[in-house]
């Protein structure tokens, strides 16, 4: 298995597609082989210098934690790591949407990390994707956005729950019905009763779900709270003091209200009914 490259960056940087691709070669695919680290450096883009957000070392000694604390099974760091991740790198969700600054992460900071959690077989490979991909594909990027879509206001208990199933992730965060954040807490409340478990009962209940209705009627029938961007805003400019994220206990999220109950209710309740009939395949009809 590879190790980190030799030459490791003190901050973040954007790396485009087009200059990441060199990169992305057979023997880093297959975990055989890792590059030094110090020709991809010329090719980055920097980001400011005077936000400490950018800082590669917190992250770096995560996924360090997450490999020695789950080796034995590699699934089961996506729970632990998605909350830190998320209030280790405070993004804005425009700064989230660049994938230049998740393929920096996967090939220049850390790329022994994307080979340990994805190298199924070797014979096979990673999936490039896991390192250059769309946001529920991309090794970083899909953890990030699992903790920013589950968790509840500065919660972010849900998102353990979440990324404890992977149908979960892999199904619903490419759905933009997600967004809406009591859909996402009903589904984590159905997860949590053990409602729904399995891979195909995840599958049937997001088709039946997308079927029955669209982001803007849920949010009719089962209304969301405000946001206040101010909140957002001030834990973003915390990151300039914030201590490291515990590795023991939950991180706290930006200090916004949590998801209306009676909402998070209505839709478990709904989303209940829905499943009854929900396409899965391999149930009976007398089930």
């Amino acid at each position: 298995m590879i190790t980190q490259p030799h030459h490791m960056p003190e901050r973040l940087a954007l790396l485009s597609n087009s200059a990441a691709d060199p990169f992305l070669t057979e023997g880093l695919l297959r975990g055989d082989e890792v590059h030094s680290g110090i020709d991809l450096a010329k090719v980055v883009e920097p980001l400011p210098e005077d936000d400490a957000r950018w800082s590669v070392e917190p992250i770096r000694s995560l996924v360090d934690d997450a490999m020695f604390a789950f080796d034995e099974e590699r699934t089961r760091a996506d729970a632990w790591l998605a909350p830190r991740l998320h209030a280790t790198l405070r993004l804005t969700r425009q700064e989230a949407a660049d994938r230049r600054l998740w393929n920096h992460l996967a090939l220049a900071v850390a790329p022994d990390y994307v080979v340990w959690r994805h190298l199924a077989e070797p014979s096979r490979g990673v999936a490039a994707a896991r390192f250059q991909g769309p946001a529920d594909r991309q090794c970083f990027s899909r953890l990030w956005w699992a903790a920013e879509l589950f968790r509840d206001g500065p919660d972010y208990q849900p998102v353990e729950v979440a990324c404890g199933n992977q149908d979960l992730i892999h199904t619903v965060l490419r759905k933009d019905l997600i967004d809406h954040r009591p859909t996402a807490q009903a589904l984590v409340r159905l997860l949590k009763n053990g409602k729904v478990t399995t891979g195909r009962e995840i599958n049937g209940l997001s088709v039946a779900i997308n079927a029955a209705g669209a982001t803007v009627i849920y949010d009719a029938f089962a209304p969301d709270g405000s946001r206040d961007p101010a909140c957002l805003r001030d834990w973003i400019d915390e990151a300039q003091t914030a201590p490291p994220v515990s590795r023991h206990v939950l991180p706290d999220g930006p200090d916004e209200d949590p998801v209306p109950e009676e909402s998070v209710t209505a839709l478990t309740d709904y989303f209940t009914e829905l499943f009854e009939t929900a396409p899965v395949r391999g149930r009976n009809k007398e089930d």
